[in-house]
């Protein structure tokens, strides 16, 4: 059984674009089957991790915890003549998010590398791109990735509008700070971790536990939150919780520390009192006192699935994370807090 760290890291590592989750899709199946009762892929893509309760209960009474495994990524608009590609965001990316980096072409037939470019900054005020990046307005239409392929060999390999572009692996690798861990992608991959923590120790008391809980790793968070959606039309239970990652601003009164985000309602909607309030109880059990917080400009898989009206009641509870959708921080401590107030709250969820 992998150590959290090592988990992280294997996940850090793996490719995730929205609708190419395959990578990802591995590691959590593999991490789900040794601690859940049954294991599964359904047609979307998503990983079914389920624990059954001591004694039977009411399908209805089921609990499902969603953390999503794609990442920001960027896709292919245009392929143009002399071989570079135009790409846009995949997901809530932004070109800030990655910089001028290393990238992967996630072509049909093999992986091709390339380079993502604003151009050359040694530019005049002629150059009206130069004068974006110069300026710190960088958009889309500003940037390309250059693959020294010519349009013939890209479409051979299968280059084409649609395919999915990636940081490459190196740039992927985690950075250690002295209580934390900076990396790209820990949303949603820390997360994961804790869903994943979370399983393994609430096996260790299942005879506490009073309903089943479907553990979903979700498929296309970031793009619209597709997979979240048809796992919930099709799973029991009326309660649905999303772990995700929360971003540390001032605006919202959160911290960077150990203490979970307990979110109260973003952009699709406000969080059922009663499961927030069950949340929050459940990180005091846990031994953290959690940040309850109104993230406006956020959602999650909980309040996409309760906006459509598939759940009855949702919730989301979050890591504490600096530079959400850039070099993130999260305190190795939030990992386990996550993890540990989610289980208090599944053995008591009526707090």
């Amino acid at each position: 059984m992998q150590t959290t760290r090592t988990l992280l890291e294997a996940l850090l590592l793996a490719y995730g674009p929205g609708g190419q989750e395959d990578e990802v899709r591995q590691i959590c199946r593999a991490a789900l089957a040794e601690c859940c009762d049954e294991v599964q892929v359904d047609r979307a893509g998503n990983v079914l991790g389920l624990l059954r309760a001591a004694t039977p209960s009411q399908p209805q009474d089921s609990i499902r915890v969603m953390a999503h495994m794609d990442e920001i990524a960027m896709i292919v608009k245009r392929v143009k003549q002399d071989g570079t590609l135009e790409v846009t965001a995949l997901g809530g990316a932004q070109p800030i998010s990655f910089g001028v980096c290393p990238v992967e072409i996630l072509a049909d037939h093999q992986t091709l590398p390339g380079v993502l470019s604003y151009g050359s900054m040694h530019a005049s005020s002629g150059s009206a791109v130069g004068q974006h990046v110069t300026s710190g307005a960088v958009h889309w239409q500003d940037v390309h990735v250059v693959t020294r392929s010519s349009p013939d060999d890209l479409a051979r390999l299968g280059v084409r509008p649609g395919t999915r572009v990636v940081l490459s692996r190196h740039w992927r690798q985690p950075y250690r700070l002295p209580d934390a861990v900076a990396a790209h992608f820990l949303d949603d991959r820390a997360p994961l971790v804790a869903a994943i923590a979370a399983a393994r120790l609430l096996r260790r008391r299942r005879d506490e536990l009073a309903q089943d809980v479907w553990f979903v790793c979700t498929t296309l968070e970031e793009e619209s939150n597709a997979g979240a959606m048809y796992a919930a039309s099709r799973l029991p239970g009326d309660t649905v919780i999303a772990l995700e990652v929360g971003p540390v601003l001032e605006e919202y009164g959160t911290r960077l520390c150990a203490d979970p985000i307990v979110n109260t309602g973003d952009q699709k909607g406000y969080y059922t009192p009663s499961v927030v309030r069950a949340l929050m109880r459940a990180a005091q059990r846990a031994g953290y006192q959690a940040q309850a917080a109104l993230l406006v400009d956020f959602a999650s898989d909980a309040s996409a699935v309760m906006s459509s009206g598939i759940a009855a009641r949702a919730g989301c509870l979050a890591i504490p994370t600096e530079n959400t959708h850039g070099v993130e921080i999260v305190l190795d401590e939030g990992i386990d807090a996550c993890a540990a107030t989610l289980v208090e709250y599944l053995l008591g969820p009526d707090g």
